[in-house]
């Protein structure tokens, strides 16, 4: 069956494309829609008369601009059919082997990875980036701290949400997976226990894993935080730090309250333990509500990591650590001993993204929100059996299964063409098999047919359970 997007729908997301001239900023507009996955790969794109009347402009704008398309790999013509969206390279170019290395990984759908794609503004904000990189190259090109401007923008984002920071308590970082590397070496030895979350980012116990700490789990319920539990794990074990994820934990979902985060940070000081906050998804809030205070409001020696990866884009590979001034020292000797510094040219695009984030992290909240709900609407219809709490942010639910056969589904899902995460996956030391994670990062068509396999591969199971097979995969976020 042809799948089609009508002229309405692309004239709505074109709206404001800049017209001088006009056939340019249509293809512009176009190939970023096309890029992002906004506008879909294999779509047929409206008739150069519907278009035309769409927009209210000439026919001879439309078919300049689907001629630019075309030259430019974005669009192909097919006799008799009409225009069709593609994209350079074809699908694989947005494939990395190492996350997807088995045959027919290209043809999936990827729900392994909970990042979403580009949303308006990235493109833009890499371009006017290029014009501000030859300042820089009259230098070394290092700066294992951040740019000066970059240190200030992170800075100013923490003073406006009521916790006063000085450029110097920030250190810019490949990735928030690289900050908690940085974070692991320079406070923890072998043998030291860190308290963890259960579920939890498991990238951030390998790191921890790999410093040598010793990890004690700490379970998060399906309704959230025990906080009497943490109280005596706290007292019986004494870790030196403590690994939290307050702001749309991942992969639960859950978001910590004031008072939580208030009554937390007491337990952490009985025991002189720190916090290390994981921020990635803080600025993912889907229903406009204001977010809770800093952790490190109530717990000034929290050591905090942001990300541009969730909130922007993964391809920039920036993150961040927020920690008291005194502690900074400490961050740089152990973080030269990994790498000297990121990126300046996307330092220079965050920078720029963080001048307009309201408007950039408004519009992929819109995109995730829509996303999210029809993801959650197709699971609640297809797998009434499954249960989940509904985020009211971040980028995934946590479904859990009737019996212990989250791996199990996994395994067959990918058989029937769609790649997601089971639980184990999640778990400090084991379990959770009854649980899966499904990102809402892909375009609302293909979430509906993912839950469709998904929903396939569950009759299968439930009626005669499967070998697990291969479903452990390389996880990223």
């Amino acid at each position: 069956m042809t799948r089609t997007i009508g002229a309405g729908r692309v004239a709505t997301l074109v709206d404001g494309f800049d017209r001088s001239p006009a056939y340019a900023g249509l293809a512009d507009a176009l190939t970023l829609l096309i890029g992002d996955g906004r506008i879909g790969v294999g779509l047929r794109l409206p008739s150069e008369r519907e278009l035309t009347d769409a927009l209210a402009v000439s026919r001879t704008t439309v078919t300049r601009a689907y001629a630019a398309l075309r030259e430019a790999g974005y669009a192909e013509a097919r006799q008799g059919a009409g225009t069709f969206t593609r994209v350079p390279g074809g699908r694989s170019r947005a494939h990395d082997r190492a996350l997807l290395p088995r045959p027919g990984d290209g043809d999936a759908i990827d729900l392994n990875c909970a990042a979403p794609s580009a949303p308006p503004g990235i493109a833009r904000a890499y371009a006017d980036a290029a014009g501000d990189l030859p300042a820089y190259l009259g230098g070394h090109g290092y700066f294992p701290a951040g740019l000066p401007e970059l240190q200030a923008a992170i800075a100013a984002s923490y003073d406006a949400r009521g916790l006063p920071t000085d450029p110097g308590q920030v250190m810019v970082t490949p990735g928030a997976l690289t900050a908690g590397a940085i974070v692991a070496q320079a406070f923890t030895s072998a043998g030291d226990r860190v308290l963890v979350e259960s579920p939890t980012y498991p990238n951030a116990t390998d790191a921890l894993r790999h410093a040598g700490a010793r990890l004690v789990p700490s379970v998060v319920d399906p309704e959230g935080w025990d906080l009497d539990a943490v109280a005596a794990t706290l007292r019986q074990t004494a870790p030196t730090l403590a690994y939290l994820i307050p702001d749309f934990q991942n992969p639960s979902g859950h978001l910590m309250t004031d008072a939580q985060r208030e009554e937390y940070a007491a337990h952490l000081r009985r025991t002189r333990t720190t916090a290390v906050v994981d921020e990635a998804h803080q600025a993912l809030a889907l229903e406009g509500q204001a977010m809770p205070m800093p952790f490190a409001h109530f717990a000034p020696d929290t050591i905090t990591i942001g990300s541009a990866s969730k909130a922007f884009w993964g391809g920039l590979r920036l993150g961040w650590i927020r920690a008291p001034r005194e502690q900074m020292e400490r961050l740089t000797q152990a973080r030269v001993s990994l790498d000297l510094g990121a990126p300046v040219l996307e330092q220079l695009v965050l920078t720029r993204l963080l001048a307009s984030a309201d408007e950039v992290l408004t519009a992929n909240r819109e995109r995730l929100r829509e996303q999210r709900d029809v993801l959650a609407a197709a699971v609640a219809d297809l797998l009434p059996d499954w249960r989940f709490h509904l985020p009211t942010g971040g980028l995934a639910l946590w479904c859990r299964l009737p019996g212990t056969h989250g791996t199990a589904v996994v395994a067959e899902a990918e058989r029937h063409g769609v790649i997601i995460a089971p639980g184990p996956v999640f778990a400090a030391e084991g379990g959770l098999d009854s649980y899966v994670r499904i990102p809402w990062t892909r375009p609302a068509d293909e979430l509906t047919d993912a839950v469709r396999r998904i929903a396939d591969a569950w009759s299968v199971v439930r009626e005669r359970p499967v070998p697990a097979g291969r479903a452990s995969r390389v996880m990223v976020a």
